[in-house]
């Protein structure tokens, strides 16, 4: 995700150039009952890998999965089978607890236990610096259900090394959990009650953080999906707004190209600039054309099983765009391709009404409104 800076002229996008390296790092916090937590780890995981390919030294990151055992399959196994496949030197990762759901009236001595086991392993991480990033995927629920001290996880969280990130998600963070985080987003879904959805297209918007990670890490799992059934499932990822160089996840995206050559195509569109309302450029509506046009044969081509139409929503708001027909484009996609849509937005375009999945991202509390910069491979 790149940073988003609201005036009243609208909606700008900085781009990656547009900005200083931080050193220090951070604990960021996703929880809430809408969808995108474990999707917006993932495109973490898929950013800091892409630090590490191509330079001289290695972004090393540890997946920690708790409440996920054996026994069960989860979207994210088939994006992480290929993660370590294509990086393994890059990526660890790791899975305590059982498959099923429960709730607190049936914990066992064996969930306590699965859940000690993969602190231990957490704690072992954060105090070993041998990693750049540590992923608590699912902490939040282990905590809510009493399994683990958060006090001993709080205390444990504020002593990491300075320069480690810290990702946790899941629903119903502690508040001691909150307090020390740096970053907190929460996930809220947005659905309609009267019906006209289509299956198979996603909106992930709002202020917060998370979106484009969200969407990143959608699209690792199409990839895994289709290693997993030996069958091409082919992914298009279409950005907007993000013109010129930089950006980490080209990195980990041609790094996919070479290991999965026909599974990912990338395009970006757009200038290597910040577009405010009322002073849009004749570039940048030839750019989001030209970025529609692609998007559009893609959707009809069939070709690609997920699209990912990342910063679709604030070209639309900036009206680089028309929202009405795209509507119209999208309506006639084909059932068994998804989309994923991302951005945010002042105003609501008029295909929000068709995402069957919609998730709106709340920022409740953010590092950079304490002027703190941005991070490659984390930030954007």
């Amino acid at each position: 995700m790149t940073t988003r800076v609201t005036r009243r002229k609208g909606i700008g996008i900085r781009t990656a150039q547009v900005r200083d390296d931080r050193m220090t790092g951070q604990i960021h916090v996703y929880d809430g009952i809408g969808k995108g937590k474990s999707q917006a780890a993932l495109g973490v995981v898929l950013r800091s890998i892409g630090l590490g390919i191509g330079s001289d030294w290695e972004s090393r990151v540890l997946l920690l999965r708790f409440l996920k055992g054996p026994g069960r399959d989860y979207d994210e196994d088939g994006a992480i089978a290929a993660l370590q496949q294509g990086f393994p030197h890059l990526i660890d990762h790791v899975r305590t607890g059982r498959a099923e759901f429960f709730g607190p009236e049936d914990v066992t001595k064996l969930d306590k236990a699965e859940a000690k086991r993969g602190w231990d392993v957490a704690k072992g991480a954060i105090a070993s610096g041998l990693y750049s990033v540590v992923v608590l995927d699912e902490l939040n629920p282990v905590l809510d259900l009493g399994l683990l001290s958060a006090n001993e996880v709080m205390k444990t969280l504020s002593a990491k090394p300075e320069e480690l990130e810290i990702i946790v998600t899941g629903r119903g963070a502690p508040p001691e959990i909150l307090e020390v985080a740096d970053l907190h987003s929460e996930m809220r879904p947005r659905q309609r009650t009267d019906g006209g959805t289509i299956a198979g297209i996603e909106v992930y918007t709002g202020a917060g953080k998370g979106k484009s990670t969200s969407a990143l890490g959608k699209a690792l799992q199409a990839i895994g999906r289709g290693i997993n059934l030996d069958r091409s499932h082919r992914v298009l990822i279409l950005q907007w707004l993000k013109g010129g160089a930089g950006y980490t996840e080209d990195a980990a995206i041609e790094a996919l190209h070479q290991s999965y050559p026909d599974l990912v195509d990338h395009q970006r569109c757009g200038r290597d600039a910040i577009v405010w309302r009322g002073q849009q450029e004749p570039l940048d509506f030839i750019e989001a054309e030209r970025g529609w046009e692609i998007a559009r044969a893609a959707i009809a081509s069939g070709l690609y099983k997920t699209i990912i139409l990342d910063e679709l929503n604030p070209a639309v708001d900036l009206e680089l765009l028309d929202g009405e027909a795209i509507a119209r484009d999208l309506k006639r996609k084909p059932k068994d391709t998804e989309i994923i849509i991302t951005g945010r937005c002042l105003n609501d375009p008029a295909y929000f009404d068709l995402a069957s999945i919609h998730s709106e991202m709340v920022c409740h509390k953010h590092y950079a409104e304490k002027g703190v910069d941005l991070k490659r491979g984390v930030d954007f």
